[in-house]
């Protein structure tokens, strides 16, 4: 089969990404293999071709939002078919034995593994999944339409219930890509105002036609919850000093550049709270495609061929990708 994979980690102009032909993979024992139709690119997947995030093997396939049809079963799979439709999404694996396993915070569990982080991804015509972590699709919605709901969707939906957004509040989101031009709908879906801060005049329009109540430079007004889905570590303290007392800022990406030294009084005194967003559980996957189901997010999809990952990726890097961009097979 055909399948990009990081080579050597490195500027994207470099071209880490390269093609190679592999063998069809089997799955194991619980797993399922699928052919992909379609799989989202993600920043996390730039920033494991970059080297931001450092590959765990060599060679590793990209892509954990993968939708495809399940066309083998492992020895000991039950419950999913030959032609079911599934999604493969970020979170591979978890020990469940941990202390954060049991808890419920399966998100937390030191033990996780993730797809085309640890386990090959979507950036391929095959993948595998265990099937505990495979997520069941509709098959009417159009591939490209269900795939960034499998971590854009699902990350977007776990930072807005960690920014305590308070019912018809005000929420501010800080960059307005993939992830955040889902979760705006979200919000508003839930009575929220929302106010995006980005510097893309593209991004602007978008957001104001999916119903902001402003985009541009700042918040017109004090926020209650922020959501921060920039990977630049400088806007931190301005999404804490544009909170209203007792707000809460959510910071959503994986990496994140170095934060500047913050001032008590001007960002965290009356009762502001920072938090980190860290990846998600199954129970935020399947809340978000639950809400999905019953209204689904308008996207603005840029389809890219398989073929064209390394272009895809380049493009998100030089921020020519509004909306989410979204390999078909």
């Amino acid at each position: 089969m055909e399948a990009w994979a990081v080579h050597e980690p490195g500027p994207i102009a470099s071209k880490p990404l390269h093609r190679a032909r592999r063998a069809v993979p089997e799955p194991d024992p619980g797993g399922l293999l699928v052919q992909v139709e379609a799989c989202g690119v993600c920043r996390t997947d730039l920033h494991l071709a970059e080297g931001d995030l450092p590959p765990r093997s060599p060679d590793r396939t990209p892509g954990h939002e993968a939708v495809g049809r399940v066309v083998a079963l492992g020895a000991d799979t039950a419950g999913f078919a030959p032609g079911d439709r599934v999604g493969i999404a970020w979170l591979a694996h978890t020990c469940g034995v941990c202390a954060y396993c049991r808890r419920g915070a399966e998100n937390l569990c030191p033990n996780s593994q993730y797809t085309g982080w640890d386990i090959d991804g979507g950036y391929a015509e095959y993948a595998t999944v265990d099937a505990r972590y495979a997520y069941r699709l509709p098959d009417d919605v159009p591939a490209e339409q269900l795939a960034p709901l499998l971590c854009a969707g699902i990350i977007g939906y776990r930072a807005l219930k960690r920014a305590d957004l308070p019912p018809g509040g005000r929420l501010g989101l800080y960059g307005f890509g993939a992830s955040a031009h889902i979760t705006a709908q979200l919000a508003m879906a839930s009575g929220a105002t929302v106010h995006v801060v980005t510097r893309s005049a593209e991004a602007r329009r978008l957001a104001l036609d999916l119903g902001a109540a402003s985009a541009g430079d700042a918040p017109p007004e004090p926020l209650d919850s922020a959501i921060l889905f920039a990977p630049a570590g400088a806007l931190v303290p301005i999404a804490l000093e544009a909170l209203d007392r007792g707000g809460t800022l959510a910071i959503a990406g994986i990496h994140l550049s170095a934060i500047p030294p913050l001032d008590y009084e001007r960002h965290l005194f009356q009762e502001r709270t920072v938090r980190s967003v860290t990846a998600n559980t199954r129970e935020d996957g399947r809340e978000l495609l639950a809400l999905a189901q019953e209204s689904l997010p308008r996207l603005a999809v840029t389809r890219y061929a398989m073929r064209d990952a390394d272009k895809a990726l380049a493009d998100l890097a030089a921020g020519m990708v509004t909306g989410v961009a979204v390999l078909v097979v």
